[in-house]
């Protein structure tokens, strides 16, 4: 049987997640390929087989894959057409390409929690802006696209009627808008061999403007009983859909102690990247782990952290300058993470900061002095 360090992976996905995969894959001379549509992605400078091609494209995937032994994801935007392909053709490619069809299209996701007994928000499938409004009764309820939604963009709250023409008129689901106490992520690995391992639950929040996670904190400030309902939900929800690889399970915590899937994805997440520094066994190693059906790592916290999402500034547009970096720096426990982009715009996640220490008081400021310091303009 041939050693991990003999087989070439691919990786769909060049981004800060593909590069942080990257890093990781380098601990073990573990032989990754990218695939990515621009010529200056992160993952460029990284590794010696960086290929130029659109990741929705069947040709390109298919004859990108042909040099693989194993193919994997950073963003769920790809051909599964090329990718059954390839399995087809004897590659493996986790994760399974008709999960990676499920998920990436919301109305079929939901469906699956509906038919699997998961617990979700109650929905209605809605295919125009015409059935919205028809369905007004329903309000208030969020409004989501079924495909291309991605980083908080797809996604309108409606709370009245007055919000009906925010309602986007294509295939997607009308979803109960839901009164929760807080949000949080547990991110679940599971490797061919039938190992399942989940990280503790995070706390999110999201940016009230860009709808993406702002900053979060580990572990969330939840009962150990919504804890333990969190991590078995986050196991049913991978072993249903028999997924090899890593998923980020996003829950709602609602108020009377119920806990509510809402989506899911099915790599690396943004609610994971504090697990490099803070964890005994990060989400990327966690990943390739999976994937090349190694022991999965210990999950545990080393100690609390949080992350800050570095995002551009409002207002700027070109090369990205970082302000009030060496004073971030200074602080202890403090770890900056770059992405390699050269240009910023508003709201383009550029880094991320982890922060560490014992104390949650303590990191609450930090963030907030991580927050109002660090700053990416042009």
């Amino acid at each position: 049987m041939r050693s991990v360090q003999d087989q070439k992976v691919g990786v769909l996905g060049g981004g800060q997640l593909g590069r942080m995969l990257v890093q990781s894959a380098i601990d073990f001379n573990i032989d990754i390929k990218i695939l990515d549509p621009d010529p200056n992605a992160p993952c460029k400078y990284l590794v010696s087989d960086f290929s130029v091609g659109q990741l929705t494209d069947f040709e390109t995937v298919y004859n990108f894959g042909k040099g693989c032994d194993l193919v994997t994801i950073e963003i769920e935007n790809v051909n599964t057409d090329a990718l059954k392909k390839l399995g087809q053709d004897g590659i493996k490619v986790f994760p399974q390409p008709e999960i990676i069809e499920l998920i990436k299209d919301k109305r079929i996701q939901k469906q699956f929690y509906k038919d699997h007994d998961i617990p979700t928000a109650e929905f209605i499938l809605v295919e125009n802006a015409k059935e919205v409004e028809a369905n007004k009764h329903f309000l208030p309820a969020v409004n989501k696209l079924g495909k291309e939604g991605y980083d908080g963009r797809g996604v309108q709250v409606l709370r009245t009627n007055d919000d009906l023409g925010k309602a986007f008129d294509k295939p997607g689901l009308l979803e109960k808008l839901i009164d929760f106490q807080t949000e949080i992520s547990v991110i679940v690995a599971r490797n061919e061999s039938g190992e399942i391992k989940t990280f503790p639950a995070v706390e999110l929040v999201f940016h009230p403007e860009a709808n993406l996670v702002e900053y979060l904190f580990s572990p969330a400030t939840i009962t150990t009983e919504i804890e333990k309902k969190a991590q078995s939900i986050a196991q049913k929800v991978i072993q249903d859909l028999d997924m090899i690889g890593l998923l980020a399970v996003e829950m709602f915590v609602t108020k009377d102690g119920n806990v509510l899937v809402n989506e899911v994805a099915p790599r690396p997440h943004n609610s994971g990247h504090q697990t490099i520094e803070a964890n005994f066994t990060s989400q990327y190693e966690q990943h390739l782990r999976s994937i090349l059906d190694l022991p999965l790592g210990n999950t545990e916290n080393i100690m609390p952290s949080a992350m800050v999402n570095l995002l551009g500034e409002e207002g700027y547009k070109g090369v990205a300058q970082y302000e009030g970096l060496k004073k971030v720096m200074a602080v202890k426990g403090v770890h900056v993470h770059l992405y390699g982009k050269k240009d910023t715009k508003p709201f383009r996640k550029m880094g991320h900061v982890t922060l560490r220490g014992e104390n949650a008081e303590t990191l609450k400021e930090n963030v907030e002095f991580v927050k109002n310091t660090l700053k990416v303009k042009a």
